[in-house]
Parts: structure tokens; sequence; C-alpha cells
């Protein structure tokens, strides 16, 4: 299972377009409907607050059912990533303040309660609270959107 964070939702729709990679969208779709790729509502908060793709935000409207709500298991694992204090930073002060909408300890939770790979375009970085750093501190995959499609052996 690959629970995807926005970031890479966001690059696929705003620069592989389905006209031009017909077989990379039946490919992510097929994953979909085979129950191996999802990821989490809080990253429906963050599409809608920093992408800018009509077809991405009609694509999530339409797909619900890739978002699904975290689960109580997913929600103590979020409460497991904030209790190592440096984790608290994923959380910035700007968006506290403001009431932003922050998926990531909710992705590594999802990925986390189903033994699966987290897929970002955030790199790890030493001392950080990046996605790659607290998967690695839980002991969970995570590779960026490339990486995803060397696994899948997509190649178009």
């Amino acid at each position: 299972m690959y629970v995807f964070d926005s970031s890479p939702l966001i690059v696929l729709f705003r620069h592989y377009y389905p006209n031009r990679f017909p077989t990379l969208w039946e490919k992510f779709d097929i994953l979909i409907s085979d129950s191996k790729l999802s990821s989490v509502r809080d990253v429906v908060n963050e599409i809608n607050r920093y992408a800018n793709s009509d077809r991405l935000t009609k694509w999530v409207k339409d797909n619900r059912n890739f978002f699904p709500k975290s689960t109580t298991n997913e929600l103590l694992t979020v409460r497991k990533i904030f209790q190592v204090k440096h984790f608290q930073s994923m959380i910035r002060e700007k968006e506290r303040l403001q009431g932003y909408p922050v998926a990531d300890p909710f992705v590594v939770a999802k990925a986390k309660a189903c033994n699966g790979c987290v897929v970002t375009l955030e790199r790890r970085k030493e001392n950080s609270a990046k996605l790659p750093n607290v998967c690695d501190h839980f002991g969970i995959l995570c590779i960026d959107l490339e990486e995803f499609m060397e696994k899948e052996g997509w190649i178009f």
C-alpha cells in the first residue's frame, strides 16, 4: 500500500496530462481500484489550500474514498509522533496560528497502520521533522514520486 502525501498528487496533476500520459493514469487508477494506493482526509485540506489545479480539485471531489478519515489506531499513532518533542515542529507556528492544514502526521500514521509506504516529494534533512525523517524514526518506508514509479516498473 502506498500512502500519498499532497506533494506528489499536486505534481502528477500539474505536469502529467492525461492526454500525454494515458498509460500513467491507467496504471494509477488500477492501483487505486486494487486498494494499493490511498491517502488521508487531511491531504484534501492541503490540496484545497495549496494546489492551483482545477483538474486535481475536481478529481479530489470525485474520489473522496481515496481520502478516508483517520482510524482510531491512526490517531493513536499521530499522538505517538507528537510525543517525540522534535516532531512537534511538523506543525509550524504559522500553520498553528492561522489554522492551516497539516497532513504529514496523518500520512505517516496511515502508512504505519497499513504497513505501507509513504510517497512524498520531501527530502530527508538532518535533525528535521520532514516526512522521511519521521518515517525513518517509526520504521516506515518513504520514497519519492520517481522511486514510486520505479518500484511499480512504470516506463513511459
